[in-house]
């Protein structure tokens, strides 16, 4: 089986290249450049796990993302939520910062394009990175909406492309544990919604991918 990973080079779209790795032919890695605020620290991560494992990678550019302003991942005049702004575990709280990180239909066309890939790569499978933990503030992170994806491939796509994730059942914690069997490199992922030498720490992203690390037991 063939297979494309869309690779942000996050915990979740890094252990799902991992496991694709294993388990399929991986005809490349697609990482989008969509203006976002870590896309520097992401698509240098991206082509570093990609390099090492050997797979061939390739950064599509959508300068159009900047036409939605809203959101704060590719608005900089807009201030991401951060530190005691946050509750991870608190349903509402977390459903509010959402909207302010949300972009436009971004996983939507995301594996669009990737499933025009696919096709004409002759790869059957499509590998997001997704995890049940986020599924409850962002829908298109839900195995529901892979399935209503499928149904579209159906007809879109000449293959009958459909999407595969490793993850969509698992939250952060259980994430990095499928993560330590695998050997993954911890130290080429990149989760934080800023650029810079290292994570920042108190955003969103940060926060849920070090309290995985730290329930695992894993040094990150």
């Amino acid at each position: 089986m063939k297979s494309l990973v869309l690779l942000s080079s996050g915990l979740d779209s890094t252990v799902n290249l991992y496991q694709a790795v294993r388990k399929t032919e991986v005809v490349t890695a697609l990482t989008f450049d969509y203006s976002q605020r870590a896309a520097k620290k992401e698509l240098s991560c991206a082509r570093g796990l990609a390099r090492k494992l050997g797979v061939p990678h390739k950064i599509v550019q959508l300068p159009f993302f900047q036409d939605f302003p809203q959101s704060s991942l590719t608005n900089k005049s807009k201030k991401i939520p951060k530190g005691r702004e946050l509750k991870i575990d608190h349903l509402k709280t977390s459903q509010k910062s959402a909207k302010s990180v949300w972009v436009p239909n971004r996983n939507g066309i995301f594996l669009n394009i990737a499933a025009g890939f696919a096709e004409a790569l002759g790869a059957q499978l499509i590998i997001p990175g997704f995890n049940i933990e986020e599924a409850s503030t962002f829908p298109d992170n839900s195995s529901g909406f892979l399935k209503a994806l499928d149904q579209g491939f159906a007809f879109s796509t000449s293959n009958h492309v459909k999407t595969h994730c490793y993850t969509t059942h698992l939250n952060k914690t259980q994430i990095v544990r499928l993560g330590e069997k695998l050997k993954v490199d911890w130290s080429l992922i990149w989760p934080c919604y800023h650029s810079g030498k290292k994570w920042c720490g108190e955003c969103e992203s940060c926060l849920r991918s070090l309290r995985a690390f730290q329930e695992a037991g894993v040094q990150c």
